[in-house]
């Protein structure tokens, strides 16, 4: 859940432009509420533990099968959403050792919304 903390460096340049910022994992509540607290995140961080998200999005990672330490993780990406729920952009990496490039998804989000 590092890549959490990474996007709290960019966030007031994300919500500059007209973007709230939201994470989603697909750990407990707890470990959730654990992480947020102990890195001091200021956005909202979503369980997903069911799946029902990540296979809504196509993000499952694949490779771990049913019964697998890390079943149901999805790759990791980001999504650009509309106020109306439609989704503008997805940005997702094969994988789990690999992240978006958030000054990249930033400037990509800023031409996809004409902002400045």
């Amino acid at each position: 859940m590092r890549q959490f903390v990474k996007l709290s460096d960019i966030q007031k340049k994300f919500e500059a432009i007209g973007v709230g910022v939201g994470g989603m994992t697909y750990d407990d509540v707890e470990t959730i509420k654990t992480f947020h607290d102990k890195w001091g995140i200021s956005y909202p961080l979503l369980g997903d533990n069911d799946g029902a998200i990540v296979d809504a999005w196509g993000i499952r990672n694949e490779e771990y099968g049913e019964g697998t330490f890390a079943y149901g993780i999805p790759h990791p990406g980001v999504v650009l959403i509309s106020p109306e729920g439609e989704i503008l952009a997805k940005w997702a990496e094969e994988g789990y050792r690999t992240r978006a490039d958030w000054q990249t998804v930033l400037s990509q989000v800023r031409d996809i919304l004409g902002a400045q």
